[in-house]
């Protein structure tokens, strides 16, 4: 598989999600300006969880998969990214306009650090199993939960925007695989 055709599978899937979001945009306006990171994170881990169970049990009583999870996930970690950059409000305080293009560059910078580390690791994230994908998302939500409780605070490692930016990529990583397959 070329770099080209991962890119493009990225922007693919990164426009499913976009579109979703810009429907509840429409529908709710952007009434999650009022989360605090933290309430996010518990978004992301909820949603994470759901997929680990369903991969775990095989079934659902819910009659969705795990498809919109992992889009639920992008979609937060890209709100995640926001309110880490603008802060939180008391209110929804944002234009359509202006939610979508702060989307759309949190969505290009996630597809460029994707770029960044795909050349490095060589397109390794294909050998592995979505549910990797899974723990890997749950395990930068706990580091991120760690990090949010020592006030932001860390002495060696990445912030919480990195940990949102690797969970935005794990999670597109799942949903090319559930679209194209392996």
């Amino acid at each position: 598989m070329k770099m080209k055709d991962t890119q493009k599978q990225f922007e693919h899937v990164i426009s499913v999600c976009r579109d979703l979001f810009a429907k509840k945009l429409h529908d709710y306006g952007a009434a999650w300006r009022i989360m605090r990171p933290s309430s996010i994170t518990d978004q992301i881990f909820i949603k994470a969880n759901r997929i680990r169970s369903i991969e775990v049990k095989g079934v659902t009583m819910v009659d969705e998969g795990i498809k919109p999870e992992f889009i639920g996930i992008v979609n937060y970690g890209i709100i995640g990214l926001i309110q880490l950059e603008l802060g939180y409000a008391e209110k929804d305080d944002m234009t359509e306009e202006k939610a979508l293009a702060l989307y759309d560059r949190f969505a290009d910078k996630a597809l460029n650090l994707m770029l960044a580390k795909n050349h490095d690791y060589d397109e390794a994230w294909r050998s592995m199993r979505i549910s990797s994908y899974t723990d890997l998302i749950l395990m930068k939500i706990y580091r991120t939960k760690q990090i949010e409780c020592n006030d932001g605070e860390t002495w060696v490692s990445e912030g919480v925007d990195a940990n949102y930016m690797d969970m935005i990529n794990y999670s597109v990583f799942g949903l090319i695989k559930l679209e194209f397959g392996e």
